[in-house]
């Protein structure tokens, strides 16, 4: 197979396209690959051609070249192409979220450059001050969970958030989406709450911070932290639902997954108390959560029923999947603890929400809470849903 490559720019204008290909298909060259864009409003366009039954020479296509291309006023190069081979890649694809800024491109280019990867294709989305960066690359025979923990720790020193996922998982459609609830879903610790209210806030925030860095087992460390709430109304709670405060952004992204289709559960450490009123308020599809014990209107300082721990959370969802006929590689999961960290490692997109360094280090991705919408991006939500968020 005798192959060229052709690549066109120039201002954009309709017409161009025709003119090019209607020249090629004149000369019995076949296109084998072909990729078109405008940027800023210049046309780009490259093709792959074989001219093994061509009909005009390289000279004689150049002629013609010349003359379209001063017609319609672009230029061209044409060369012969050796088709490189395509298989044995290691493809993943790093999106990178935040605030515009000089320099992020080299930035990231720099790191991959160092563990020898190949950048094979680079695109952008700006919505505002928020950029979304996706890069596909080749990361070779590099070591690739060195290269996510560099790409990790360099890039959120920046104060950008970034993602990377093979590029065979980042291609699956995603259809469900699961939630944790505290500082993740909701921009508060509803324990916290309670504990303010119970005058026992420094004992139960102490024990929290221990869990959630994976200092004590979180289910020790939940029966001590209710404990502490015993003899609390229950009125209590339903001040602190009202005043509730939802993440940036989580109710209109919530409501864009539902129109896209996805599948939307809740899985918490937290109270069934706040989940299910999460649940209704939302139109989330699932909502589990922890039950406190209630008898004569008071907290009894104890949990009803088995504890959501991550190991639970992690069963949950696997069981969500099946009633749903879900594969793994179609679930994210998206928390901020240790609690979460198995739901993370397991789904197929684990984002590390807001968190702590212990689910860092086994995520996907990393996303704070004032860059959501770049979620909207990577789940690649319809562009008239994104804008909501």
């Amino acid at each position: 197979m005798e192959l060229l490559a052709l690549s066109i720019f120039g201002i954009d204008k309709p017409g161009i396209v025709f003119r090019i290909t209607d020249l090629l298909a004149r000369a019995n060259v076949n296109i084998v690959d072909i990729e078109q864009n405008v940027l800023q409003g210049i046309f780009t366009m490259f093709i792959v051609g074989d001219a093994t039954r061509a009909e005009l020479s390289i000279d004689e296509l150049k002629a013609e070249l010349d003359r379209i291309s001063r017609e319609i006023g672009v230029h061209y190069h044409l060369s012969p192409f050796e088709r490189i081979r395509i298989g044995g890649k290691n493809r993943y694809i790093v999106t990178v979220i935040g605030k515009d800024r000089v320099g992020i491109v080299r930035d990231v280019s720099e790191i991959l450059f160092s563990y020898g990867a190949n950048i094979e294709r680079t695109s952008l989305t700006a919505r505002d001050q928020l950029i979304s960066i996706s890069i596909v690359v080749d990361m070779g025979e590099a070591d690739v969970q060195e290269v996510k923990n560099k790409l990790k720790e360099e890039i959120e020193k920046t104060g950008l958030d970034v993602v990377i996922q093979p590029y065979s998982v980042a291609k699956e459609e995603k259809k469900l989406i699961v939630f944790d609830m505290d500082s993740t879903l909701i921009d508060m610790e509803i324990i916290d709450e309670l504990a303010k209210v119970a005058g026992v806030e420094g004992e139960v925030k102490k024990l929290t911070e221990k869990a959630m860095s994976g200092e004590i087992d979180f289910e020790t460390a939940l029966r001590e932290r209710v404990k502490l709430l015993a003899g609390l109304p229950v009125e209590v709670m339903e001040k602190i639902y009202e005043n509730i405060r939802l993440t940036e952004g989580a109710k209109e992204l919530i409501e864009s997954l539902k129109k896209a289709g996805y599948k939307v559960a809740l899985v918490s450490g937290g109270f069934t108390y706040f989940t299910d009123k999460l649940k209704n308020e939302l139109g989330l599809d699932y909502a589990f959560g922890n039950e406190l014990e209630i008898e004569n209107g008071k907290l009894t300082g104890k949990i009803k029923g088995k504890i959501i721990n991550a190991e639970e959370k992690a069963r949950i969802i696997e069981e969500i999947a099946r009633k749903e006929g879900i594969k793994k590689e179609n679930i994210v999961a998206i928390g901020d603890g240790a609690n979460d960290r198995i739901m993370i490692e397991k789904a197929g997109l684990g984002i590390a929400f807001n968190a702590k360094q212990a689910l860092k280090e086994v995520a996907d991705g990393l996303i704070s809470k004032e860059n959501l919408i770049g979620l909207a991006s990577i789940l690649k939500l319809p562009a008239e849903f994104r804008k909501r968020v």
